[in-house]
């Protein structure tokens, strides 16, 4: 700070001042010193003397960790794909003496930045906020604020989703996975397709829509001759909206079509359930796929071929960069991995 400045420092301030994370000048200064090594605890306690900074109560009660817990907000409780990355958080929170504590946001954006002001109030240690980021929905910045808000009076912010906001993100490969998927029907011996897709302002499933259409597009018989764009059927990104999506797909007709990926796993059950209440066998008349690879994907009949994504790694990952003292660490990007079951056997010449 500029010396004669009439403006209090904060604790940034002291950080960038000591060369450390905002979390780790916090733990330093607010009785939670023990992971924090002794040389970067000397050097904030330097920095806040130099500085003449006083730290805030708010900040004193989440560094000293008054409740313990980590606050995970997730869009969809009724969705596998979180109870797994709860899962993954739950066993790292548990390791570091920290209790877990979860909020839904029922695919709401409004009510995901309720749910954050109100943590704040209640001082977890970490906030993590998991499920796709929503374009257009006007409480991007709000959120912004709030997180910010909460991450300067000591608190830890993650989200596992895309890279849109600036906090550390772990994120899957969305449009990574699709295109193997894509890639991994064709050489199955299909090349007619529908896609069961959400809106295009949900980015999760905008990049695996994408992705599976980059993997067909770039496959060498594609074009007029070959393969062709697939059949779009926009529907919810739940069970029920895939259940909806593939009724609309039979009632259309689905002499073009050869094989349906559906965007989740969810949509994908869904969509199986309506071609057979329709007549329309999956696995024989009809090939299905989805993506993150549910422990329900191989309960149902045909295993469902998907895309799978380390979920509970996610979780794992998240905790771990809440908890690291690194100012700058870096993003952890998953993998995702196709994996081929009963759902889309190998399509034999001659057959519909």
């Amino acid at each position: 700070m500029e010396h004669g400045s009439t403006a209090p420092p904060t604790l940034h301030d002291v950080a960038r001042e000591a060369g450390v994370s905002v979390a780790t000048a916090s733990r330093a200064l607010n009785g939670s010193a023990r992971n924090v090594r002794s040389e970067n605890a000397r050097r904030v306690r330097a920095a806040a003397a130099k500085l003449n900074y006083e730290p805030h109560l708010s900040a004193q009660a989440i560094a000293k960790g008054s409740t313990r817990t980590v606050a995970l907000v997730v869009r969809d409780v009724a969705d596998p794909y979180f109870s797994s990355i709860a899962a993954g958080v739950a066993q790292a929170a548990e390791a570091a003496g920290l209790i877990v504590t979860m909020a839904v946001a029922d695919g709401s954006s409004e009510r995901e930045l309720e749910i954050v002001r109100t943590l704040r109030g209640q001082r977890p240690q970490v906030i993590i906020v998991a499920g796709s980021r929503v374009e257009g929905a006007g409480t991007r910045g709000a959120l912004i604020e709030e997180l910010e808000a909460y991450r300067t009076a000591g608190g830890r912010v993650v989200m596992i989703s895309q890279r849109d906001l600036p906090f550390g993100t772990v994120a899957v490969d969305n449009h990574g996975g699709a295109r193997d998927l894509a890639r991994a029907l064709l050489e199955a011996g299909y090349r007619r397709f529908a896609v069961l897709h959400a809106p295009g302002s949900l980015r999760t499933s905008r990049e695996r829509h994408d992705g599976f259409r980059a993997g067909l597009r770039s496959w060498p018989g594609a074009g007029p001759a070959g393969v062709a764009e697939p059949v779009a059927v926009e529907t919810a990104f739940t069970r029920a909206g895939g259940y909806d999506a593939a009724r609309r797909l039979v009632e259309r007709g689905i002499e073009d079509v050869e094989a349906v990926f559906a965007v989740n796993d969810v949509m994908a059950i869904g969509a199986m359930t309506a071609f057979r209440d329709a007549g329309v066998i999956p696995g024989a008349d009809i090939a299905v796929a989805g993506f993150d690879d549910i422990p329900s994907a191989l309960d149902v009949v045909p295993a469902l071929t998907s895309v799978a994504v380390p979920l509970r790694e996610a979780g794992l990952s998240a905790m771990r960069l809440a908890l690291t003292d690194e100012a700058d660490a870096p993003d952890v990007r998953l993998a995702a991995r196709v994996v081929l079951r009963e759902s889309t056997p190998p399509r034999q010449a001659g057959r519909r």
